[in-house]
């Protein structure tokens, strides 16, 4: 009868969809008991990273470059907790610095990865890049904590936000996409093109334009999965993507920082690039990414000075078989498998340091 009554009534057109109406209080901790107890229940086998690594500056840094783009419109931020048009959302999503202490950091996982279902909250929109919804978690348990004015400094860094005082014309070639760069390129990777010196985001200066363009491409059309990239380069007009590698490309690479690390290290992966491993079919990744001044690939990036945490993190996304790119990325996989997780350490560290 209940059943039969239930279907009658949502029939009959009665029942109200209007999100201005909201929710009935008693709805409302029903629904937010039975997704907390869903996300207890499907979070349980989720391993964490060490609560150390997690905090790691670079990777917190990685969050909150996504969280301005993707989060803030609905969630809000230090200085604005309570978007305009999301309080007009039922449910209405909530500013998210009291409420990080009530979830653990396998749940904050759950949720940031799979999304929340009659909220509006979208999965994450690359799944298999569980290192960026780690960032994610990272910079979440980071914001409880943070005033707005050190969420500007993490998001925007030495950057200006469009809404500042400074035009952003003065900080950037007439000739590149400033409102691009503004709003998402610089932010992450810097006006200059040289990272935010962590390593949470590669170096853009210098690299050849076909490769920038071809990544941009690349994220747009999913082949490149990034749920970070994703939806800035979704955004762009291939003329903007254009317009962007031209600008990059003409930046100056700036020299890395001085680092002790260690010479065995240094020596192998020396060995590495400039030989190879001949023993398991790993070519030498000097002839495809440099150094030198032999004719090479323009689609190849060139991988001098990058930062090595960068580096090591797209040799295990090409042997777990989660990183594509241009049509020359599948190249990349065997040698990727054949390295040893020492040897590719070796070859970002050798890198990192030209």
């Amino acid at each position: 009868v209940l059943a039969v009554g239930g279907f009658l009534l949502a029939a009959s057109g009665l029942v109200s969809i209007k999100a201005s109406s909201g929710h009935w209080p008693i709805t409302e901790r029903l629904l937010d008991w039975a997704m907390a107890r869903s996300v207890s229940t499907y979070s349980a086998g989720i391993s964490p990273p060490p609560l150390d690594s997690l905090d790691s500056p670079a990777l917190v840094l990685k969050g909150a470059g996504h969280y301005e783009t993707g989060c803030r419109p609905c969630h809000g931020s230090p200085s604005f907790p309570r978007p305009r048009i999301a309080v007009e959302m039922t449910a209405e999503p909530p500013y998210l610095g009291p409420k990080i202490g009530l979830w653990e950091a396998d749940e904050l996982f759950y949720i940031v990865k799979h999304g929340v279902k009659f909220t509006g909250m979208p999965a994450w929109p690359a799944r298999h890049r569980d290192d960026e919804v780690w960032a994610m978690v990272a910079f979440l348990r980071a914001l409880p904590d943070l005033d707005a004015a050190g969420y500007r400094q993490l998001v925007h860094g030495n950057t200006t936000p469009l809404d500042a005082d400074a035009p952003m014309h003065d900080l950037i070639e007439p000739e590149a996409a400033p409102l691009a760069i503004a709003e998402s390129c610089g932010r992450c990777h810097g006006i200059d093109g040289n990272g935010r010196g962590l390593g949470a985001f590669p170096r853009l200066a210098g690299q050849r334009p076909v490769y920038l363009y071809a990544a941009l491409r690349a994220y747009a059309q999913g082949t490149r999965p990034s749920g970070i990239m994703a939806p800035v380069a979704a955004g762009l007009s291939p003329e903007e993507m254009r317009e962007l590698a031209r600008y990059y490309s003409r930046q100056q690479p700036t020299a890395p920082p001085t680092k002790s690390v260690d010479a065995e290290a240094l020596a192998l992966g020396r060995a590495i690039v400039y030989e190879g491993v001949p023993g398991e079919g790993v070519p030498s990744c000097v002839d495809c990414h440099g150094p030198g001044s032999a004719p090479r690939n323009p689609f190849y990036p060139n991988l001098a000075g990058q930062y090595a945490d960068y580096l090591l993190l797209q040799l295990q996304l090409f042997k777990q078989g989660q990183r594509g790119g241009s049509a020359y990325a599948h190249l990349m996989h065997p040698t990727a498998d054949r390295l040893t997780p020492e040897q590719r350490r070796a070859v970002a560290l050798f890198y990192a340091s030209l």
